[in-house]
């Protein structure tokens, strides 16, 4: 099949008669003129080859004609030695035997220089492949001995072509030139001398044998070699300090710095330093190897002079016995001698070369340091270095070292890398705990923000829900209420970090508050696990035990790697402490923010500003209880699980002492009692909020004028009988109504605020929250009744007059309410004695409304039923009165003449002292008559007591039915009684 003729290629056309048969002529025409366009094309390279390559072909033809003329001149001179020695003829026999004496010696003398002269040749052109063996084999002395005797030679035999006079040899040998004069001989030799200088691992010959090489080529002193050595070292350690490795090559490069450092202080001594005269040498250390080392290459007074390796090698040869002396003794010789160095100058720029390293070393490892993110890696660091510099090859003759170079101890991690340690442990402490101090401000604003959702949704998360509701808290149950060794673990010796969900709820601490101090105690764990790699083990942690190891340790180490204990315990405790402040800045700003939006605010239990400073001040005060890794971080390592001492009063021989306070645990104290006063400062808040809600209706009600609300409030009243006497000694009986109980705003006021400190879990209130919640009612109480006073009209033609039975009512109530809310311990007597004088002024004005005589008659009856009433209330209202007021003194004994409607506590100190007893085991009847009216009187005592507390119970219950009350659950009394 034939090809295409737009396809067809020139390289495949063969026979051009075979075109005319398989083409068409236009076709053939077609592939003429492409043939013709290659030819062009072909043409054109053509051109361009020869015009490029015209002048390498001119220079090969230049060449090549040089090289014609060189070998033209090479075989006529071969020629010419040739006829000269075919003209050489033998001496006659016949002459005398003399002079052909002196002509053969003077012969054989030309023909030892010859062949003197041949074999310098021959040694010439050997000796670069010598000295490029002895460069390969790192034995640079020897190259520069060989480079030495290379000059030399080359001057015996006059090669030098820059002189005027004519050097038949240079003439002759041309190449000489080439291999010998050329100066990258000894520029290589000073470039690996002096790059082994830098190295670590290269034993003290092989520096002073470098160091010899380096005189011996710059025909230097051993001053300049010092500055040479220690340039070199400077080199390396900027070198090393520059390497790009992070993570794990960072301990492997400080080390490797450390030593760097080491070893060029212990190869300054071997090979610079000198012994004084008069002192032996100390055998345990080599000295002045450099001296040693330049008086045996260049003693002439030396038993076995010349190169030795040299001899060894050609001495086996035939032509070594034509060497001239000159050559086979050849020594290197100095300009000037190598005087020792002196000590001061040695100490002086030893101590310039470290300060000048100071700057290098401080600034490169600091920037190392920045990749170690934490205080382990720092602590394998400093551990690693310990072990280095401890390690025999170091430590032995450290010491020593040091003394003879700088007459003075010297440590590289004290004078080098601790305070670069120390600026990173602090960078990392505080990098740590101001990212602590952010999570935290973001935690505390997550759960404000949760807080201040809607009652809707809070309903549907139970975390929040509770803190709405501390009570349904305490009363629910969960599954880690008991820990699974409950039974047979007890408390003392549970560890404190433990915490069951029971002592959680008897601290009233909530599911958030545990929630946000485990956060902030589980990244302070974190922290205080990375710094303790930092610290001795625990086996050291305590202070005698720092001392002992200390002595014992300290002894066989190149320093103390623990000596900065206290300086980073410090750290962390400065951090902390200001980790504790921020939190405390950001709870005040809640606080006030919180405390703006309640000013106008009506009061609700479902309030969520009041809930979230409720929360708060439960946080304030539990960090220090949740946190326990808080308070070991400010009380260091070796006070970890100690208690905080406080002072204490000591009585020793006779005399008060205090205990002595550590400055930690002071500190410590000090941020608890910050704590403590954020929290009562939130509990302040909630204190006011709720006293003036409850108290305003209470004093709305009681400012009510209306006949209505006057009756709605009215209880029933006792009837008593007394007897009295008259003018005629006769005596009368008769009866007296007094109230018994307070009136239905005093009881549903008490029950409201017992609710609500029940609410917010009122039994781990602290006691000066509750006292101050109780002056705040107090106050606002009084502040009511004066109000009420002043606006009674004091005529009875008044619309609406103040009665006597009314005022009996209002007495009773008040000094009901003074009973109640009267802080009796711990009080403050400033306080006390402002409210007292306003109590008896209030009680004066309603006194005034009763007439005197019946007061006089009123008066211990009434007292009597208030005092029978407080023991009766004083577990319906225990949240208010506190164990502190229990009015019943248990061990008076029961008289059975007067009756009584309240039921007997218990005489001992059981664990329910307030349950009550029956009156058969309380007391024995003196006789049988009196025994069963006493019986009869005690059962309708009973019976009055029980309808009385089942009505005021049920009274409170219909109050508050609208809503399940803790109320009942605080009294341990179930609604379905009701």
């Amino acid at each position: 099949m034939a090809v295409p003729a737009k396809s067809l290629r020139v390289s495949d056309i063969h026979d051009t008669a075979s075109l005319f048969e398989r083409y068409s002529t236009e076709e053939i025409r077609q592939v003429e003129r492409r043939v013709r366009s290659e030819i062009e094309h072909k043409k054109e390279e053509l051109r361009q080859m020869v015009g490029e390559r015209y002048r390498d072909l001119i220079e090969a033809a230049d060449t090549i004609a040089d090289m014609r003329l060189c070998a033209d001149k090479v075989v006529s001179s071969v020629q010419e030695m040739f006829e000269y020695c075919t003209r050489i003829k033998p001496s006659a026999t016949g002459r005398a035997a003399a002079p052909s004496a002196r002509r053969n010696q003077v012969q054989q003398q030309q023909q030892e220089k010859f062949y003197s002269m041949a074999v310098q040749i021959k040694l010439l052109l050997t000796m670069p492949e010598k000295i490029w063996s002895a460069l390969e084999s790192s034995h640079y002395l020897y190259a520069t001995q060989m480079y030495l005797l290379c000059c030399h030679i080359h001057s015996l035999l006059q090669l030098d072509s820059s002189r005027s006079h004519y050097s038949p040899v240079l003439a002759r040998f041309p190449i000489l030139v080439r291999q010998v004069t050329a100066g990258h001989f000894r520029s290589s030799i000073l470039h690996e001398s002096k790059t082994l200088l830098k190295g670590r691992a290269v034993s003290d010959q092989a520096i002073a044998e470098a160091l010899c090489s380096i005189i011996l080529l710059e025909d230097s002193s051993p001053r300049q070699a010092l500055t040479d050595f220690l340039l070199a070292r400077k080199s390396a350690i900027q070198q090393l300090l520059n390497q790009p490795q992070h993570g794990a090559g960072i301990k492997a490069q400080v080390c490797s710095l450390v030593e760097l450092l080491a070893t060029t202080m212990y190869q300054a001594q071997a090979v610079f330093y000198t012994p004084s005269h008069g002192k032996a040498p100390d055998s345990a250390l080599t000295c002045g190897l450099l001296f040693t080392t330049l008086e045996s290459i260049t003693n002439e007074s030396a038993a076995e002079k010349g190169i030795t390796v040299l001899k060894e090698e050609v001495k086996s040869e035939s032509w070594f016995k034509y060497l001239p002396p000159s050559i086979v003794n050849f020594q290197p010789s100095l300009r000037t001698l190598a005087h020792p160095i002196t000590h001061d100058y040695l100490r002086d720029t030893l101590q310039q070369w470290i300060n000048m390293c100071k700057d290098d070393i401080k600034m490169g490892i600091g920037n190392l340091l920045i990749y170690v993110k934490s205080m382990k890696g720092l602590a394998a660091i400093r551990d690693a270095v310990w072990e280095l510099l401890t390690s025999e090859s170091i430590y032995q003759n450290w010491k020593t070292v040091c003394c003879r170079l700088l007459e003075k101890p010297f440590s590289f991690w004290e004078d080098f890398l601790q305070q670069l340690f120390l600026d990173r442990l602090q960078a990392l402490t505080k990098e740590g705990v101001e990212s602590i101090s952010s999570s935290s401000k973001q935690l505390l604003i997550s759960a404000l923000q949760e807080l201040q959702t809607k009652n809707t949704r809070a309903a549907t998360i139970k975390p929040v829900e509770f803190e709405y509701n501390v009570a349904a808290y305490l009363w629910s149950e969960s599954n880690n209420d008991l820990l699974p060794d409950t039974a047979w673990v007890s408390v003392n010796n549970r560890s404190h970090f433990v915490k069951s969900g029971l002592s959680m709820k008897a601290q009233a601490l909530t599911l958030c508050v545990q929630s946000f101090c485990s956060a902030l105690d589980s990244k302070l764990k974190v922290k205080l696990d990375d710094l303790i790699m930092y610290l001795p083990p625990a086996a050291t942690a305590v202070k005698d035990n720092v001392n002992s190891y200390s002595s014992s340790q300290l002894q066989n180490s190149a320093f103390d790697r623990y000596a900065d204990n206290a300086k980073v315990e410090a750290m962390l405790q400065t951090q902390c402490l200001s980790c504790v402040h921020y939190i405390l800045n950001c709870v005040r700003a809640e606080l006030k923010m919180a405390e703006g939006r309640l000013q106008n605010c009506t009061y609700s239990p479902t309030d969520c500003n009041l809930n979230a400073v409720l929360f708060m001040a439960r946080l304030c005060q539990s960090i220090g209880e949740l946190c326990p890794h808080l308070k070991q971080c400010i009380l260091g390592k070796s006070s970890g699980n100690d208690l905080v001492c406080e002072l204490r009063p000591v009585k020793r021989l006779g005399k008060e002492k205090l205990q002595e306070v550590k400055p930690a645990q002071a500190k410590w104290q000090e941020i608890k009692d910050q704590l403590l006063q954020q929290s009562t400062r939130a509990y302040g808040i909630w204190n006011v909020a709720i006293s003036k809600a409850l108290v305003s209706h209470f004093t709305k009600t009681l400012h009510s004028r209306t006949t209505g609300a006057i009756l709605s409030t009215a209880t029933s009243w006792d009837e008593i009988e007394i007897q009295e006497e008259t003018e005629a000694g006769n005596s009368v009986t008769s009866k007296i109504r007094l109230p018994v109980q307070p009136s239905w705003n005093v009881q549903s006021l008490l029950f409201h605020f017992c609710q609500e400190i029940n609410r917010v879990g009122g039994h781990a209130l602290p006691k000066v929250t509750l006292q101050e919640l109780l002056k705040a009612c107090l106050n606002e109480v009084l502040s009511g009744y004066e109000t009420l006073c002043s606006m009674t009209p004091d005529k009875a033609d008044s619309a609406f007059p103040l009665t006597q039975n009314r005022a009996l009512q209002l007495l009773f109530d008040l000094r009901y309410l003074v009973s109640i809310l009267t802080v009796r311990i711990d009080e403050v007597k400033s306080s006390r004695n402002q409210q007292e004088p306003r109590v008896q002024n209030v009680v004066d004005t309603l006194e005034s409304y009763i007439d005197p005589f019946d007061l006089d008659v009123f008066t211990p009856h009434l007292n009597n039923n208030l005092s029978k009433l407080s023991q009766r209330t004083s577990v319906l209202f225990g949240l208010l009165t506190g164990t502190e007021k229990n009015y019943t003194n248990r061990s008076t004994i029961f008289n059975s003449q007067e009756p009584h409607n309240i039921l007997p506590l218990a005489s001992s100190q059981i664990r329910f002292g307030l349950l009550p007893l029956s009156m058969a085991r309380s007391r024995k009847p003196k006789s049988t008559t009196r025994a069963s009216e006493v019986k009869k009187q005690v059962s309708a005592d009973f019976i009055l007591c029980d309808v009385w507390m089942c009505f005021d119970l049920k009274f409170l219950y219909l109050k508050s039915k609208t809503s399940k009350s803790s109320f009942y659950q605080h009294v341990y009394l179930p609604e379905e009684t009701f």
